[in-house]
């Protein structure tokens, strides 16, 4: 096993962030999942699904499965558990199981599905390496139909404890105002590009900025100009300056689980604020950074 993939995967050949094309052929039982998205298109990822994808793969649609309407909570809050339950038995997860989801946009939606199968307490989950770019094989076209599907059925999963955790945007508020009076209590990470989160430019949201006291690690960073990901010691190296308990965020709770893969890569761990800087500036009287504003 090469260098690159010492810290996925165990002798028994389980992956538990990232997957090499070479590897997931030899996987015979997996459920894996295409989790192509478009923001602002919410059918683009299905017809993309429906032309061609991985043999034997579902679709997961990241607006109706992978969260839930917008609101408060941001612009992709997450589904109620018993609802992303319901979701994975009908696509026939089974407990143990081997996930592998991908996408053609850097891991960065099939990250946020990674997350959430880590949130119902899955473990054995991971990100093809390189997304759909790097799949060799031929593709296959047309809907997945679990009822009609003899292979794949509806299942009986059940919840196991949660690998992971969502942060309230109380305790980002609470954690926010000891920042501003000097304590390091807890290390917030924006996984959006420097311009965004410099409030010099915000193509998605209405106000421009970053929580304050946040530092910018945008998610492409985590990868090789091939758009493959960095070594598991190359990423121990950016993520050095860290200080623990992490918090990652971008603008809508779906790129900063890149990062938390990538951390989790690097062998650290952190935590989620799924509501992310969408959600944070719905109420005006939250603190923002940036070129327009006071930390």
């Amino acid at each position: 096993m090469s260098t690159k993939y010492t810290n996925i995967a165990s002798a028994n050949n389980v992956y538990t962030n990232i997957v090499s094309q070479d590897q997931l052929t030899t996987l015979t039982s997996a459920l894996i999942i295409d989790c192509r998205a478009k923001l602002g298109d919410a059918s683009w990822g299905k017809e993309q699904y429906l032309a061609g994808h991985v043999p034997g793969a579902v679709y997961a649609n990241l607006d109706t499965d992978l969260a839930a309407p917008p609101g408060s909570g941001g612009r992709h809050p997450l589904p109620s558990q018993s609802s992303w339950v319901a979701t994975l038995r009908n696509w026939g997860l089974q407990h143990d199981q081997q996930v592998v989801l991908y996408d053609d946009a850097l891991g960065a939606y099939a990250a946020r599905a990674w997350w959430m199968l880590r949130w119902v307490g899955h473990e054995n989950a991971a990100v093809l390496d390189g997304g759909l770019k790097y799949w060799t094989g031929t593709l296959e076209t047309g809907p997945f139909d679990s009822e009609q599907d003899q292979e794949i059925q509806r299942s009986r999963f059940e919840p196991q404890q949660p690998l992971v955790t969502p942060v309230s945007v109380d305790a980002i508020s609470i954690r926010t105002d000891r920042h501003s009076s000097g304590s390091r209590q807890l290390q917030l990470v924006d996984a959006r590009t420097e311009a965004r989160w410099a409030g010099e430019e915000e193509p998605i949201d209405a106000i421009a900025g970053h929580i304050p006291g946040a530092l910018c690690m945008p998610f492409q960073d985590n990868l090789t100009p091939d758009g493959l990901f960095l070594t598991a010691r190359q990423l121990q190296d950016r993520f050095a300056q860290l200080t623990d308990p992490i918090v990652c965020y971008c603008g809508s709770g779906v790129t900063a689980c890149h990062n938390i893969l990538a951390l989790d890569i690097a062998g650290r761990s952190a935590d989620l604020f799924v509501d992310s800087w969408s959600g944070w500036i719905t109420d005006p009287t939250r603190p923002i950074a940036g070129r327009n504003h006071q930390s």
